[in-house]
């Protein structure tokens, strides 16, 4: 795997004007991020993709699992999966799959607060 930094694209001038920082093209006739000005900031192209290997993960470095009840929860990996309990699931059973989870060894992405 490599150590290079994720790439932060933002909207050219969202600094300046008020405009949200997500990622829209340049399409101004004298925009200087559509001219590739490398001063300007990074563009959306190909090359800025996360490695193959690491692709889709989370952070943690393990894929996540969306689990609503214990059943979904035993049919999983804990070496190689992160468990996320749904948010349509009460708290009563989030407590059982958590408890569940606990003692299988699972790593839960959003433990009751």
């Amino acid at each position: 795997m490599t150590s290079r930094k994720k790439v932060r694209f933002k909207r050219y001038l969202s600094n300046m004007k008020k405009l949200d920082e997500s990622w829209r093209r340049p399409k101004g006739l004298h925009n200087k991020l559509r001219e590739h000005v490398a001063a300007k900031g990074p563009r959306v192209q190909v090359g800025y993709g996360s490695p193959k290997m690491v692709r889709g993960l989370h952070p943690c470095g393990l894929q996540e699992a969306l689990v609503h009840n214990v059943k979904e929860l035993e049919a999983l990996d804990p070496q190689s999966v992160a468990v996320r309990v749904a948010s349509g699931v009460g708290r009563k059973k989030r407590l059982e799959i958590e408890a569940r989870a606990a003692e299988l060894g699972f790593k839960v992405l959003n433990p009751v607060g």
